[in-house]
């Protein structure tokens, strides 16, 4: 596998950073799709295109001919957030002078009902201001659209025209930052995926890969796979692509934060592709051998992740070849003390910051890059089998 520089895992770790920070939600993923137009116009070799449902692909290069079977990272580009539905106004004549205003806002994405509860929220004006705001109502989600229907005061008084419907608002929370090798962020679900499978590309551009290299980043997932039901509806991905989904998922004891990148060989809703698994597995395995007793050892783990559906059920499902990667995640839909508030204590429910490993993130792109380079000289199960009965089945015969 190609060596990865500590310049480039400087860059990598700005990427994610970055990334983690942007204001994001379901529907309204532009300002992520932003960002990955201007990561791809600063470097050749990279071609980009979007499907009909506005979801980006990448490839290094061209995507190859049909039978090429091409590597494809994915991940999505949404995160649990608010979306201005209208602005109420003291005043409906409000005109050019201020006044009060209260928004009302859908929350798109799955979190506990506590911490809605007087919850503080950014809203992320198109003028570029931050402008702060309290939750004075939050009711069930809509059985039309599927969202939480809210109601939140802003602080002060605004401009006419200041906030706007379709407008992001995001929990008020500060902006991503590295403490003591985690790097804690409002948005790393699954904006860490986005940065780790857009490093992993960089990685691979400078190195021969086997097969054809794409990314794929799917919008509304954080309502059902919308983006990625899209993706497979429309053949957005080649019908023999090896598909490597990325998440962030709720850490664990038995699936720590700092233990490493997982395999998640399924969901609590499907079981992956068993020989694609296994064969990422055996990238894993190769990479942890070479590594160990050098200075950076390789750490990763393979584990169910039973605690939420991912993408790679959704691929599955419409019969790709698809397996997942996950980074372990704390503080998960920015649900802080989350074990405690499902533990029955919903008076600590607050909003807080994602908190992902760099060295997990680091592991992962390490990942990825081996996969782009060494996922078809993973031996397939059915050839190790073989294999075995030629070198042992004499004992079937004494």
């Amino acid at each position: 596998m190609h060596e990865i520089t500590d310049g480039a895992r400087r860059e990598h770790l700005r990427w994610l950073l970055e990334l983690t920070g942007v204001p994001t939600a379901t529907g309204r993923e532009h300002g992520v799709v932003a960002w990955v137009e201007r990561w791809c116009a600063a470097r050749a070799g990279v071609t980009l295109s979007s499907d009909a449902a506005g979801n980006l692909l990448l490839w290094k290069g061209e995507p190859g001919e049909p039978g090429s079977g091409p590597v494809l990272f994915t991940a999505h580009m949404d995160h649990p957030a608010f979306v201005v539905e209208a602005v109420l106004r003291d005043d409906e004549a409000l005109g050019e002078t201020v006044g009060e205003a209260a928004l009302r806002l859908s929350f798109r994405g799955g979190v506990l009902d506590p911490y809605f509860k007087d919850g503080r929220i950014t809203v992320w004006a198109r003028d570029g201001r931050r402008l702060r705001a309290t939750l004075v109502d939050s009711g069930p989600q809509s059985p039309t659209t599927g969202f939480r229907d809210c109601v939140a005061d802003l602080d002060g008084r605004i401009d006419a025209g200041a906030v706007a419907p379709g407008d992001i608002a995001t929990w008020d929370l500060p902006g991503p930052e590295v403490i003591e090798g985690l790097a804690h962020a409002p948005a790393c679900d699954d904006l860490a995926g986005v940065a780790a499978a857009l490093a992993a590309l960089d990685v691979l551009l400078g190195v021969e890969t086997p097969a054809p290299v794409g990314v794929l980043l799917t919008r509304a997932e954080e309502i059902g796979f919308v983006g990625a039901i899209a993706a497979c509806k429309q053949g957005t991905i080649p019908p023999d692509a090896r598909v490597l989904a990325l998440e962030t998922s709720r850490s664990y004891a038995e699936s720590p934060i700092g233990g490493g990148p997982i395999v998640r060989v399924g969901d609590r809703s499907w079981t992956f592709s068993p020989a694609l698994t296994g064969a990422v597995a055996k990238v894993c395995e190769s990479m942890e051998t070479a590594r160990k007793g050098g200075a950076r050892p390789f750490r990763w783990q393979r584990r169910l992740m039973p605690g939420g559906t991912c993408e790679a059920t959704c691929y599955g499902a419409y019969g790709l070849n698809a397996t997942c990667l996950c980074l372990p995640l704390g503080n998960y839909h920015n649900m802080g003390s989350l074990d405690a508030v499902q533990a029955g204590d919903a008076s600590i429910a607050k909003a807080a910051r994602e908190v992902v490993s760099v060295a997990d993130f680091e592991g992962l792109v390490d990942a990825l890059a081996g996969c782009g380079t060494g996922l078809a000289d993973a031996e397939p199960l059915s050839a190790r089998m073989e294999r075995l009965y030629a070198e042992r089945s004499f004992v079937l015969r004494e």
